[in-house]
């Protein structure tokens, strides 16, 4: 006789009938099916010479550079770079270049007076400038690329000429 859990399970007799057979045949074959079988898979799978399989992942990709570009900042109504906008910007090509995945996008802004189509093409300008200054420092053109804002997006939302000064520049964002 056989027990697993309230399963009996009897060796075949000469007083048993067909019907009790078949039965005893369903049990067996449950048994064997829900405890046997994974446990022979088991031990046949993991027998003395198992092999223990090891993935490597790749390592993951080397953090962006992370880089607080100074802005360029800009007189009234003008996209010419001063001795002061230079400076930075000598600074701004030497993280460029020591960094030489990094690439930029040069935004241009401006102060709230003035159309919005004029504020448009004056910061396209005013990003073009910078652009160009980098470029002929060395930095390779195709890391770089230059966006408007116009007066969109001020960088101090006052209306006086300490926060327009704030908001007439040239602004990085590193990719």
């Amino acid at each position: 006789m056989l027990r697993y859990g309230g399963l009996v399970l009897n060796s075949r007799t000469q007083s048993s009938t067909n019907q009790e057979r078949g039965e005893e045949m369903k049990s067996f074959r449950i048994v064997f099916k829900k405890l046997l079988i994974p446990s022979m898979l088991f031990f046949v799978g993991c027998g003395n010479n198992c092999v223990k399989v090891v993935v490597d992942t790749p390592p993951p990709p080397p953090p962006a550079p992370t880089a607080e570009l100074g802005d360029v900042f800009y007189a009234y109504d003008s996209s010419v770079l001063d001795a002061a906008s230079r400076s930075q910007l000598e600074e701004n090509v030497q993280w460029m270049m020591e960094n030489p995945n990094a690439s930029i996008i040069i935004e241009g802004h401006c102060d709230e007076r003035g159309t919005s189509e004029y504020n448009m093409a004056l910061g396209e300008r005013r990003a073009e400038s910078v652009k160009s200054y980098m470029v002929n420092a060395g930095v390779d053109i195709s890391r770089m690329q230059t966006v408007s804002y116009g007066e969109e997006r001020p960088f101090d939302p006052g209306h006086d000429e300490a926060a327009w000064a704030k908001n007439r520049r040239a602004h990085f964002v590193v990719q």
